[in-house]
């Protein structure tokens, strides 16, 4: 997924600087913590390593996607699932998922909630009309969404399954999704990647030895309630909400036909809202987070033009032991080709403390 702050090309410089701390007999052997996941890449990476994972977001939609990437650990049979779809039964695991994909690939379109709320078709005439998606790509999803979630409802499928397949559906709506990257606006006319049809296609299931475990809690909150060996934060940096800037895979996640507002059709997002945005309480969230890390090694990821400065940072950790930072040079985010921004590039950093 095209997501703001995604790590992915980092994942080399984030993996050096944890195995240039921690101890050689704990590489590969350790259980380390995601607590900002987002998309999942971080955990993922640490997963394929073979560290026990423990991950997690507020955003549901984030919540989705790490609850396949990290805690599915096993091959899925869709067992129950042949009950209605008896095929399934002479296919074997990989071909299964296939069947399946396709299957919902070719429902009959469904007017639901992402149709009448984020397609012209279904927002023609009304005080906003949007484009977030073409009417097929909105109707495919409703179908989808509506179908995989009737299979859970009736215990068709399971709970990893479930997840699976959603984390399979917004990985392929965001692929046609008529923006600029994020949801806090659509574009006036379609792209073109936007007028491809909505497809899903299986996803990988990576597997380890590994009890992993994925959690939709605020952060901290749950830094109360969890401890051990490596913890990895990667708390936004600026002023912009994932809440707002991907409601609409927050409300694809969810199904929960919230009331929406303005003319891009955001939800409400009170309760998911970051201190880690506010200059006002970003850096006080942040030094309660640090203060109650029940962890050997902490790691944070930040960049030089955070909300919170790099000197606080060094002291807020410092506090707990030996501090140090790794850097590296990173090509700018830029929310959209038209403006003229100062630099390029940012310096990326990795905080760590070694706790007393």
């Amino acid at each position: 997924m095209n997501y703001i702050g995604s790590k992915l090309s980092l994942l080399p410089f984030i993996e050096q600087g944890v195995e240039k701390v921690i101890p050689k007999e704990l590489q590969s052997n350790a259980t380390f913590c995601d607590l900002f996941a987002g998309t999942g890449v971080v955990g993922t990476h640490f997963k394929k390593r073979n560290y026990t994972v423990y991950s997690n977001d507020i955003q549901y939609y984030s919540y989705v996607l790490i609850k396949h990437y990290i805690e599915n650990n096993h091959e899925l049979r869709f067992d129950s699932l042949t009950k209605i779809l008896p095929e399934l039964t002479e296919l074997d695991i990989t071909n299964r998922i296939s069947f399946i994909c396709n299957f919902l690939n070719n429902l009959s379109p469904k007017e639901g909630f992402i149709y009448k709320n984020y397609c012209l078709g279904g927002t023609k005439g009304c005080e906003h009309e949007r484009l977030y998606f073409t009417d097929e790509n909105g109707l495919k999803c409703d179908s989808i969404r509506q179908t995989i979630q009737e299979w859970f409802d009736h215990n068709y499928i399971t709970s990893n399954e479930y997840f699976y397949l959603l984390a399979i559906l917004l990985k392929a709506i965001d692929k046609v999704a008529n923006t600029a990257s994020i949801y806090e606006a659509f574009l006036k006319k379609y792209k073109k990647s936007a007028l491809k049809s909505l497809t899903l296609h299986p996803l990988p299931i990576i597997i380890n030895d590994c009890s992993n475990k994925v959690f939709n809690k605020d952060i901290n909150s749950l830094i109360n309630n969890i401890s051990g060996d490596i913890l990895y934060l990667d708390p936004p940096y600026n002023r912009r909400q994932y809440s707002s800037n991907y409601h609409i895979l927050e409300t694809i996640a969810k199904y929960d036909t919230p009331k929406i507002k303005g003319k891009t059709g955001v939800r409400d997002n009170t309760t998911q809202k970051s201190l880690y945005s506010s200059k006002v309480n970003a850096k006080k969230a942040f030094e309660d987070l640090i203060y109650k890390a029940k962890f050997k090694y902490i790691f944070v990821s930040y960049n030089d033009e955070g909300i919170i400065s790099l000197d606080d940072i060094e002291k807020i950790m410092s506090k707990r032991g030996m501090y140090g930072r790794f850097e590296q040079p990173y090509r700018r985010y830029k929310a959209d080709n038209n403006r003229n921004y100062k630099k390029t590039e940012t310096l990326e950093y990795l905080h760590y403390v070694v706790t007393k």
